[in-house]
């Protein structure tokens, strides 16, 4: 039997027409299916419009949109594939990745760098690899199929703004090619033993602060006073300056109940604190988390779910924040 799909339509470049000042988003779910009628010869696929939106501004309350969607619909369909823009695709599928976890059934990201009207664009053929891999019973999980990658949500990166092959996964393989409507798998997935288990609140009281030569440290104090955690884009295998390291162990005594993160500028090969003085004499001083290999995207998204809701009660941050989540983290803390 073919397997049921709900497209999960959300605006992004893939559904967008020339407007008076731009791209926008214009085209409804329906229509989406109407450019791609060879998926009805693998597939039953239904849509769904929950927004028409430009990926930029995408915020925490359409992922909990997503979320309530997929789990409002898990029992009818086989599988889901999430119509959305490039720009904050990878924010999204680290987020989904935690708000939705141990799901047999695939949940797959996909997009387009040119509008599926356009004769020429990369839309119609990422949208029939997303359904042809959320058809196939092995799928599971949040994934990014894009460009014919597979991506774990949790590794994936825009890293060029114009290309159709946009995304990269980082520092992990990507999990599987698709290529000629086949689907190489590298990575053989291993079924969830536990429920899919959904979550919704995402706290976004957090703030990344992205270091540059010779910062200073007026704002410090505010950073401290206002956000339940600070996210350092720091330098390298990671460091504070001495521009601003007085201060900063300041704050960090005065408000221990702060959550700290050092995570790196360098797209590749992760931080560790304990490398030079700058990062391991502040790592044994102060309670600081560090990103270790995992990406930015994912960090920001585990922070807002390991401060939500979801774990109330759990005191255990430095555990949350390390176990390790759809692929998210190699290294061993």
């Amino acid at each position: 039997m073919k397997k049921k799909i709900l497209l999960i339509a959300t605006g992004g470049t893939i559904a967008s027409l020339k407007a008076e000042n731009g791209l926008t988003p214009l085209i409804k779910a329906d229509e989406i299916l109407s450019y791609i009628p060879t998926v009805y010869e693998f597939c039953e696929p239904e849509a769904i419009q929950i927004c028409n939106i430009d990926s930029t501004n995408m915020e925490p309350k359409h992922w909990k949109l997503i979320v309530q969607t997929i789990q409002e619909h898990y029992e009818e369909y086989d599988g889901f594939v999430i119509a959305h823009g490039t720009d904050t695709m990878a924010y999204t599928a680290a987020a989904l990745s935690y708000m939705i976890q141990n799901s047999n059934k695939p949940i797959v990201l996909t997009g387009a760098q040119k509008s599926i009207d356009l004769e020429i664009t990369d839309a119609k053929t990422n949208l029939l690899d997303s359904f042809r891999y959320a058809s196939d019973e092995k799928s599971q999980g949040v994934q990014i199929v894009f460009g014919g990658k597979v991506i774990a949500g949790t590794r994936a990166k825009k890293i060029r703004s114009k290309s159709y092959n946009a995304f990269e996964s980082i520092d992990y393989p990507a999990l599987a090619m698709i290529q000629d409507n086949r689907i190489m798998r590298y990575i053989e997935p291993i079924p969830y033993q536990e429920p899919v288990t959904f979550y919704e609140e995402m706290n976004q009281n957090i703030f990344l602060m992205k270091l540059i030569p010779g910062i200073s440290p007026k704002g410090l104090q505010f950073f401290f006073e206002q956000y339940d955690a600070i996210i350092v884009e720091s330098f390298g295998v990671g460091g504070i300056p001495a521009s601003i390291a007085d201060v900063f162990y300041e704050l960090n005594e005065k408000y221990p109940e702060k959550v700290i993160i050092l995570a790196t500028q360098v797209a590749h090969e992760g931080s560790d604190m304990t490398v030079y003085e700058v990062g391991n004499k502040i790592k044994k001083d102060c309670s600081i988390l560090e990103s270790y290999d995992m990406t930015l995207e994912a960090v920001i998204a585990k922070t807002m779910w390991m401060l939500g809701d979801n774990n109330r009660g759990n005191s255990k941050v430095e555990e949350i924040f390390y176990k390790k989540i759809n692929y998210d983290l190699i290294f061993e803390p």
